[in-house]
């Protein structure tokens, strides 16, 4: 067993390139290994800064796994004839396989017997298989954008200088376009540009810390946390935290050197978030705030290359940021002049999409949708939604977020509390992008949290409804990560709206926009929240199974979803569960099964079929009619309060007078009036069990 040792020196690559190139490095690696029966130790340690891309697999095979192939050839009634002489078939065969005749097996199929040739295929040497492994992964990573250089045919994000490829202490001979492979690395570009020999794997990462590179990502980004909080103190203060910011510069320096400016107290009367933002967004710098969190006139910026007089560094620093604050600061004060109705007016001129009009429209729409979930939830906030709705894409028109759109919505908030807007409406306009991203902040107002399900819902439905649906590799608009928003809100909101009511309110308002038929559109975004809620729920650790019964019996109320497979799910883990699952199955299959034949009716014509006790026979009809009367009656306030956990046990009561009604009466008797009452109870009874899930999916 070696360890094998790829780096690939290159300019520069951008920060959000290097992550996603470096796990699909480590993946092609361990699929080709797999591929060609190279036993490893599985996906390797990877390694990176801006100039290179390294991965390192330990306990590699030297030989690939040797492997015995069956050849199958003709019939064993061709191959030989009557007498077990084999015949030009089978000598051909043998021939062709590189074998005598007397090396030919016979082998039994489902087919009959044939004759085949087991053969002993050896492995070869590791180190020339990745001769051809190697250049084969470097090629396929891939990128947002790649390029070319010179007059080559190679692509990749920047142009590699140098291959670094190792087994053990060997190196793997090859040419990828005009660079060949070696142990020659470099370090960092301006504290040791020299060239550096690599013996083996070992020496790697110390041999490059030596040069001014800290090539292990978690190394380097620790090393900048903790410099970065020394210059805070420094400062008195403390950085605000950020993690994908800390991810960005980490990937931004083979070297960290850390320095710590100040900027005018002058700028501090512009928002915290402008501040924050313009040196996050165009410079990368740490904000800094003090004790009590309040912003200071501070940043620290992480720089590449340590320089014999930061000082100077740090001047030109804050030579950069004071310009970038003055921008921000003009951008501002020129927003503020604006009124709130003239910036709504401008959304007339901004093209929401195509097909679905200006956002201005959108607007319209989102303000309707919104006061109608206001009427459903909480009529006293539909003046504060209702006007949050008017007013929460005013900033799109905005010099501010024409800068920086990432605050849309935190401008609107601005915007409207300066202008005068009540504090409830100025918020709800802040939190209506929430949740911006997976897993993100929910907005905290009730205002807030309609707004946002208004807003993302008709850009779900009305995507919908000129056929922009998601596809497995294309979501342009984002539409599965609205669509788990909205699921979220409800969710933590516990908003009990019928979702199929919404989604159809929505494309009401869209009639305008959309084509086709509305009821099939309203299906398909209905499939698409199910689908997403499957997801989720299947992320938050619940059984598939459990998650596509309660799914398929409804989806309507999403939190009496979640707790519905909470129900079930708590019930499934108790150690009586399977024989009552079987109970429950049976008799969803047997009303099934008698709908498909015609035996009873279906939809609306069922439930107008009562069951008769006058035509009971037998003693388990009785029982089992009198159980169900008293279940019906008990879950009732249960299910009303959505306790479904304390229903889903009462209805497990049922178990006993089923079984004894299967045992003691023939539900398909010849004689039609039996069977149809007995068939109209077990319809009844499965009426119940769907009130929670469907049954028969359930894995037992």
């Amino acid at each position: 067993m070696k360890t094998l040792l790829v780096e690939i020196v290159t300019e520069e690559i951008p920060a959000g390139y290097i992550a996603p190139a470096l796990e699909a490095m480590a993946a092609l690696m361990d699929q080709k290994l797999s591929q060609a029966r190279i036993e490893s130790a599985g996906c390797g340690e990877t390694f990176g800064t801006p100039r290179r891309l390294a991965l390192m697999v330990r306990d590699v095979a030297e030989r690939q796994a040797s492997v015995t192939k069956e050849v199958v050839g003709p019939p064993k009634a061709v191959a030989f004839d009557a007498k077990g002489r084999p015949t030009r078939a089978a000598e051909g065969f043998a021939k062709t396989q590189g074998v005598s005749v007397n090396g030919l097996s016979i082998k039994t199929t489902a087919k009959g017997e044939y004759v085949c040739v087991k053969k002993l295929e050896r492995g070869l040497a590791s180190r020339r298989l990745l001769q051809t492994i190697i250049p084969e992964v470097i090629t396929a990573i891939p990128f947002p954008k790649s390029m070319r250089w010179s007059n080559l045919g190679l692509s990749f994000a920047r142009p590699i200088h140098s291959i670094l490829a190792l087994f053990g202490d060997r190196v793997i001979p090859f040419k990828l376009e005009n660079i060949r492979s070696g142990r020659r690395t470099v370090g960092h570009r301006f504290m040791h540009p020299r060239p550096i020999v690599i013996s083996d794997f070992s020496e790697y990462m110390a041999a490059l810390r030596s040069a001014y590179v800290v090539v292990d990502i978690a190394e380097r980004k620790n090393m900048i946390r903790e410099e970065i909080a020394k210059a805070a103190r420094k400062l008195g203060g403390e950085v605000i935290s950020d993690d994908d910011l800390l991810d960005t510069v980490t990937h931004l320096v083979e070297y960290q050197a850390v320095s710590a400016g100040t900027f005018d107290e002058a700028f501090l009367k512009l928002p915290r978030e402008v501040l924050i933002t313009a040196m996050r967004e165009h410079q990368k710098y740490f904000a800094v705030v003090s004790s009590d969190h309040q912003l200071l006139p501070c940043f620290v910026a992480v720089n590449n290359t340590p320089a014999e007089d930061m000082a100077l560094v740090t001047s030109g620093h804050e030579r950069v940021i004071r310009a970038r604050l003055e921008d921000a600061r003009f951008f501002f004060e020129t927003d503020a002049k604006m009124s709130s109705h003239k910036m709504v007016e401008r959304l007339k001129g901004v093209l929401f999409q195509a097909k679905l009009g200006t956002m201005f429209e959108k607007v319209c729409r989102v303000q309707k949708l919104a006061e109608h979930l206001a009427e459903l939830t909480a009529s006293e906030l539909k003046p504060t939604v209702s006007r949050a709705a008017w007013l929460c894409k005013s900033d799109l028109t905005s010099q501010m977020v024409n800068e920086f759109p990432n605050l849309q919505g935190v401008m609107g908030g601005i915007y409207s509390a300066r202008s005068g807007e009540p504090e409830a409406v100025a918020r709800a306009i802040e939190e209506h992008h929430l949740p911006a991203y997976a897993g993100g902040p929910l907005p905290e107002t009730p205002a807030g949290a309609l707004l946002s399900i208004a807003d993302k819902l008709d850009t779900i439905c009305g995507c919908f409804g000129i056929g922009l649906i998601p596809t497995g590799t294309s979501d342009p608009y984002a539409l599965r990560r609205q669509a788990a928003g909205i699921i979220q809100i409800m969710l933590a909101r516990t908003f009990h709206s019928s979702i199929k009511g919404l989604i159809r309110k929505s494309l009401q308002f869209l009639h305008d926009n959309v084509s086709g038929d509305a009821e099939q559109t309203a299906q398909k975004v209905l499939t698409f929240f199910q689908h997403r809620v499957e997801y989720l729920l299947v992320e938050e650790g619940f059984s598939k199974d459990v998650i596509a019964a309660v799914v398929s019996a409804s989806m309507d109320n999403i939190p009496a979803v979640r707790k519905r497979t909470e129900a079930l799910q708590a019930l499934k883990a108790k150690p009586d569960f399977e024989p009552l699952a079987i109970a429950f199955k049976r008799v969803v299959n047997i009303i099934r099964q008698a709908r498909q034949l015609g035996e009873i009716a279906s939809g609306a014509g069922r439930k107008q079929t009562k069951t008769d006790p006058g035509l009971f026979q037998e003693p388990c009809e009785q029982a089992l009619y009198d159980a169900l009367q008293r279940v019906e009656q008990n879950i009732s306030e249960d299910l009303k309060r959505g306790n479904f956990d304390r229903a889903l046990l009462t209805v497990a009561t049922l178990k006993g007078p089923v079984d004894a009604f299967f045992d003691g009466v023939m539900v398909l008797t010849k004689d039609e009036r039996l069977k149809q009452n007995r068939l109209s109870l077990l319809g009844e009874i499965a009426e119940v069990f769907a009130i929670f899930a469907d049954f028969s999916k359930i894995s037992t």
